[in-house]
C-alpha cells in the first residue's frame, strides 16, 4: 500500500436526547433551481431529525460572507438561519462553498463542521468528509484545492470588491464545466487512502459527498463508504436523497 498522509480528525459527540441525524450534501443551489431550494426549505421544515448535518457543496458558488444581504445569497441566509431555529444545523464546507465563514455561520446560528469529522452518535463511530480531499487521481484539481483552501490566498481574494470575485467564479465555474465535458467520469475517491482513513480514525463507516454516485462500497476488511446524492429536483428526472442516521443505523430516503 503507498503512503499516505492522515489528517487530524474533529469529534462531533451527539447528545443523547438527539434520536436521528440528517446528513446531506452537494444541493448546488442556485437561483437556476428554485424548485431544489423549495424542496430544502421543505425537508429543513418537516424533518424528524433531531439535527441536520450539511457536508458541503450546499450553494453552488459562494463568494464571501458580505454577498449574503442581497439577492440569492439572502435568500439562502434566511432559509439556513430559519432551519438552525428548529434544531441544531452543521455546515462543511466544500469545493464549491468553501468561502462560507464564521460571519455566516454566526449570523445563521449554524455550527461549523471540520472536514474530517468523526461523528461519535447512538453508539456508532463514522467518518464524515465532503470527499473531494481524497481524489487523488485528480492531480490539477488536488493543486486548485491547496491553493483556494490557502488562508493568504482566502484574504486576497476576499480583499476584492464583490464584482471582481463574481467575475472570477464565472471564470471558475466555465473552467470546471470545459474539464467535465471533456471527460467520460469524475475522478473517484482513492479506495487505499479511504481506508488509511478511516483505520487512523478508529471508524468502520464513511460518509462523503462530492462525487454525485450515490451508493454504499464495500472496501473489505468490514469497512464500507456510504456517498450522499446530488440534489436536483428543477430536472426532468428530479433526484436528492438523505441518509439518516438512528440508533437503527444508516436508512437512505429518497426524496420526492
Amino acid at each position: 500500500m503507498k503512503s499516505i498522509e492522515t489528517p487530524a480528525f474533529a469529534s462531533l459527540i451527539a447528545p443523547s436526547s438527539w434520536t436521528a441525524i440528517d446528513l446531506l450534501s452537494d444541493l448546488h443551489l442556485s437561483p437556476a433551481l428554485p424548485r431544489t431550494v423549495e424542496r430544502l426549505r421543505r425537508h429543513l421544515a418537516e424533518t424528524p431529525a433531531s439535527a441536520v448535518l450539511l457536508l458541503g457543496d450546499i450553494v453552488e458558488v459562494w463568494l464571501g460572507d458580505d454577498a449574503r444581504f442581497e439577492g440569492f445569497e439572502a435568500e439562502i441566509t434566511a432559509l439556513l438561519r430559519e432551519a438552525a431555529q428548529q434544531r441544531p444545523l452543521f455546515y462543511m464546507i466544500g469545493n464549491r462553498d468553501f468561502l462560507v465563514g464564521e460571519q455566516m455561520l454566526a449570523d445563521c446560528g449554524m455550527q461549523a463542521l471540520a472536514d474530517p469529522t468523526v461523528l461519535r452518535a447512538f453508539g456508532q463511530e463514522i467518518l464524515l468528509t465532503h470527499g473531494d480531499a481524497l481524489c487523488l487521481a485528480d492531480l490539477e484539481y488536488q493543486h486548485f484545492r491547496a491553493m483556494v483552501r490557502d488562508p493568504a490566498w482566502q484574504q486576497r481574494t476576499l480583499a476584492q470588491p464583490l464584482a471582481v470575485r463574481q467575475a472570477l467564479a464565472k471564470q471558475l465555474r466555465d473552467a470546471s464545466q470545459q474539464k467535465q465535458a471533456a471527460q467520460e467520469t469524475y475522478a473517484d475517491l482513492d479506495t487505499e487512502a479511504c481506508v488509511a482513513w478511516l483505520q487512523a480514525a478508529g471508524c468502520t463507516q464513511m460518509i462523503n459527498g462530492h462525487t454525485h454516485r450515490p451508493m454504499t462500497h464495500e472496501l473489505g476488511q468490514g469497512l464500507q463508504r456510504h456517498v450522499l446524492s446530488d440534489w436536483d429536483f428543477d430536472d426532468e428526472s428530479p433526484r436528492g436523497d438523505v441518509l439518516r442516521l438512528s440508533a437503527a443505523g444508516l436508512q437512505r430516503i429518497q426524496l420526492s
